[in-house]
């Protein structure tokens, strides 16, 4: 089977080709239903409705997106990855810098030792529970 230059696109295999129908609209291909044959005036291809059919060609509704494949086509394009990427650097940051702030606080020895997170939250939990005997006594 010979594929003319607009089916081919950049595959050698029909069932590679995209088919949501934005990437084919922007390549100028579209799925071909009654909806993608009339005209852009309203009437149908079948000519000015001459015969007792009206000549009109009946149009499937599109079925409205649902919440889920808005958020998941919203969150696919570049500004809404970048977005994402910049709010969890600062996040993360917010993160360690809070980590360093808490490790200032508990005594270790040697005082410039390198310490990991959960060091750090479990060295905390003694140190709160150390103090705490000690207000008690």
């Amino acid at each position: 089977m010979m594929l003319s230059p607009d089916q081919a696109l950049d595959s050698d295999h029909p069932s590679s080709a995209p088919s949501d129908p934005e990437s084919l609209e922007a390549k100028g291909l579209r799925s071909c239903c009654a909806s993608d044959l009339e005209a852009p005036d309203g009437e149908g291809l079948g000519g000015g409705g001459g015969g007792g059919g009206g000549g009109q060609v009946a149009t499937h509704p599109q079925q409205p997106l649902s919440r889920e494949e808005k958020r998941r086509r919203r969150r696919a394009t570049a500004k809404y990855r970048s977005a994402h990427a910049t709010r969890e650097r600062i996040r993360v940051e917010a993160f360690n810098l809070a980590f360093a702030e808490l490790r200032k606080l508990l005594p270790t020895l040697p005082p410039d030792k390198k310490l990991s997170k959960i060091e750090i939250l479990r060295l905390a939990i003694c140190y709160i529970s150390y103090l705490n005997h000690v207000l008690d006594v």
